[in-house]
């Protein structure tokens, strides 16, 4: 017989996993507190918005259900996956608040489950919430003993809003923390029928599984930083260019060129918080992860740092428009995002802020309430601009030409991730980018300072 998956929680992650199973052949029922979002995914619809789910969930309606009840997704399937938030809380830790409320109903379920069942944890936690934390709480509520009568993994998965389908189904590689050999080997079987590529497969601890996850996040926003650091550097030497720099770097083998971009910093509702995350769980464990600290306190002052820079080049008063406020390109998430921050630090100082962002308006406008104006179109953002500032890649925004800013009063352009420079640079626009050299001779007059006296003659 076929195996049945339920995924608990149809969140962004949980209705992607569920519609991607499906899409695979396989009969999966989701589970969700939120009556709209069953309704929606019963209706063939998406309860969230990512990118190609409500096409899958529409081509997957005979395999795919969802019902507000645990214990009948339970008692109907094999394996469940519980993809619910693990929010931070005071402390920056993750929140077990809601794994533990779901781990309770599956719990209550499985006391009345003949046979074996595999609960497989997705969210993201700190090590020993597992084991500690949420394992007790199957057990009591079942009444019967995790390797023996269920199993239980901890296997968070790696992807990014916007391609959460992709990223699922072509993962780099699986991570599985098993409680035991049965556990983990049924997990990494189900993956190896259910993934379209090959993807190799690491099986460990609990606890180390849990540290690798949340290792990966935070290595990823320490090269993100780097990359910006070297960004600032190349501003300040004569002819410096970020491109250059990181093109040769991301070249070595040991470094690799993702993430060595050099431009804003990072946002979004996982790469900040994980920071802090494992900052605190260092804590707790009587040591320091300073790395962590370091890369998360610059990424935070990186806003008010560039507009610190920028402010000479913006006349008083001036109407500055901030293009990508979303916090990365084919997302509506505005959580943590840079160009949020641009804006608000923009307005804090005294300039008109408007705004766009081809999906992100609405929340935009929550987030930004009376400090900037949030237009509906690209070409009503532009009218009212006399600088304009790119603060995501966005192809909308790298469809922009000269003539579209020289037929406005759009005076000069900011361009952080360097998407323009082939149609702006050297035209009458007066065009910046994030780490690229605009002033050789104050750069040349910096190294002259610091080399300069020295004797080359001198035979001391």
């Amino acid at each position: 017989m076929d195996t049945v998956y339920s995924v608990v929680g149809l969140g962004k992650l949980g209705a992607s996993m569920a519609a991607a199973i499906a899409s695979r052949g396989f009969r999966v029922i989701g589970v969700d507190i939120n009556r709209r979002a069953v309704e929606a995914v019963n209706a063939g619809q998406a309860p969230v918005q990512e990118t190609g789910l409500e096409e899958l969930i529409a081509a997957n309606q005979k395999r795919l259900r969802a019902t507000l009840d645990h214990h009948e997704a339970v008692l109907n399937s094999d394996v469940t996956f519980v993809v619910v938030p693990t929010p931070s809380d005071e402390r920056g830790a993750f929140s077990l608040q809601y794994a533990a409320w779901a781990f309770r109903k599956i719990g209550y379920a499985l006391k009345e489950k003949k046979g074996y069942h595999l609960v497989v944890l997705t969210s993201t936690v700190l090590p020993g919430s597992t084991r500690y934390g949420l394992l007790p709480i199957l057990e009591k509520e079942s009444g019967k003993r995790c390797g023996v009568d269920f199993g239980l993994c901890y296997s968070p998965e790696f992807i990014a809003l916007g391609s959460v389908i992709r990223d699922f189904l072509n993962p780099d590689f699986t991570l599985i923390g098993e409680y035991d050999e049965k556990s983990g080997s049924l997990l990494e079987s189900t993956y190896a029928r259910i993934l379209e590529n090959n993807a190799p497969c690491y099986r460990m601890s609990f606890e180390n599984a849990e540290l690798a996850k949340i290792a990966v996040n935070t290595f990823v926003t320490m090269k993100i930083t780097f990359a910006n650091m070297l960004a600032d550097l190349c501003e300040r030497i004569p002819g410096g260019n970020i491109d250059a720099v990181t093109q040769a770097l991301g070249a070595d083998q040991r470094i690799g060129p993702k993430y060595l971009k050099g431009s804003l910093g990072y946002g979004g509702p996982c790469f900040p918080r994980d920071n802090i995350a494992l900052s605190f769980f260092a804590r707790a464990v009587d040591t320091a992860a300073e790395l962590a600290e370091t890369t998360d306190r610059i990424n935070r002052a990186l806003p008010a740092k560039i507009v610190e820079q920028l402010k000479p080049f913006f006349h008083k008063g001036a109407t500055v428009a901030v293009l990508g406020l979303a916090y990365k390109p084919f997302s509506h998430v505005v959580e943590e995002s840079q160009g949020i921050y641009l804006a608000k630090t923009l307005a804090d100082i005294g300039f008109r802020v408007v705004g766009y962002d081809p999906l992100a308006a609405e929340p935009a406008r929550i987030e930004l309430r009376d400090q900037a104006v949030v237009l509906d179109s690209l070409e009503e953002c532009l009218n009212q601009a006399e600088v304009v500032i790119i603060a995501t890649p966005d192809p909308v925004f790298r469809r922009l030409t000269l003539a579209d800013l020289q037929d406005r009063n759009v005076e000069t352009v900011v361009d952080c991730w360097r998407i323009l420079e082939k149609e702006l640079k050297g035209h009458s626009i007066r065009y910046i980018t994030i780490g690229q050299n605009i002033n050789d001779e104050e750069s040349q007059a910096r190294l002259i300072k610091l080399w300069g006296n020295t004797d080359a003659n001198s035979d001391t």
